[in-house]
């Protein structure tokens, strides 16, 4: 579940903020959370500072998580709502060891690698936002990570025709290159505005087992109070629709990053009643 809008599936534009289908009470401490995780992701993506000025920032934040004499204005902002609501400071860590990666690292050799990723870059906002509705349980957890990982691996999907020229790639290698295709291959989709037959067929590929990710972790709807289950079914609405769409253009996000507008609006309420009965 990653933050502003039921309908975005952007990195961070996922989990509910000041949604009216969040309890007013709730509101404040979610915007802390996607106000936290938004500047950290900031400074992992954005600007031109150099590697290592970006990893101090990073290790500045997750100092600050432990001593409340450091002043980081977004951690601040932060306190007083992971007391009132016994938050704990590891998924707040998750995420920045996630940030810091996205400095370091920028290929992924397989598969489990890349989920490795997902389980610290977007499940951490899962566990927070249940723990918020008194809901984080054994037998929420893992439906709210397939959830959780599925929309940032749409995200990487939608988004690769951007984080190639930042020189990332968040594809399993080793998937890739079994299917007779390599960085080259990215890069001249890249270069020609759309990808080829076979790398169409590939992301094709990997869109299918993300959907089945996202479809397993529907469950978690019926877990959750009520409200809290409303939301979960719009971003699932949200994420489904995307992968809709990034199939509707023959799995080329290089041609078309497939993104959501006010078009969709029937199709996600579909999906959301189809979700609530």
């Amino acid at each position: 579940m990653s933050a502003s809008s039921l309908t975005s599936v952007d990195h961070y534009e996922n989990f509910p903020v000041a949604s009216l289908l969040v309890p007013a009470s709730l509101r404040p401490p979610i915007a802390a959370i996607y106000r936290f995780a938004r500047h950290a992701d900031d400074i992992a993506d954005e600007g031109d500072a150099p590697p290592a000025q970006r990893l101090a920032q990073l290790d500045a934040l997750r100092r600050a998580l432990r001593d409340p004499a450091i002043d980081e204005p977004v951690v601040v902002a932060l306190r007083p709502h992971m007391a009132a609501h016994g938050l704990p400071v590891e998924p707040f860590e998750a995420l920045l060891s996630a940030f810091r990666q996205d400095v370091e690292t920028t290929r992924y050799a397989d598969f489990e690698s890349l989920a490795d990723y997902c389980r610290r870059s977007a499940d951490p906002i899962g566990e927070l936002v249940l723990r918020l509705f008194g809901a984080w349980r054994e037998d929420t957890a893992l439906p709210s990570s397939r959830i959780c990982s599925a929309l940032q691996l749409i995200n990487f999907l939608q988004d690769l025709a951007i984080d190639w020229p930042r020189g990332r790639l968040y594809l399993p290698l080793d998937e890739l290159h079994a299917a007779g295709l390599g960085e080259a291959d990215v890069d001249g989709a890249f270069a020609a505005g759309r990808a080829s037959p076979a790398l169409r067929a590939f992301i094709g590929g990997q869109a299918a087992r993300t959907r089945r990710m996202l479809e397993s972790g529907a469950t978690l709807v019926s877990r959750v109070p009520r409200r809290l289950g409303w939301e979960l079914r719009a971003i699932l609405a949200g994420g489904l629709r995307i992968l809709d769409r990034l199939a509707a253009d023959g799995h080329d996000p290089f041609a078309s990053r497939p993104k959501l507008g006010w078009r969709d609006a029937p199709a996600l309420a579909r999906l959301w009643w189809q979700g609530n009965r």
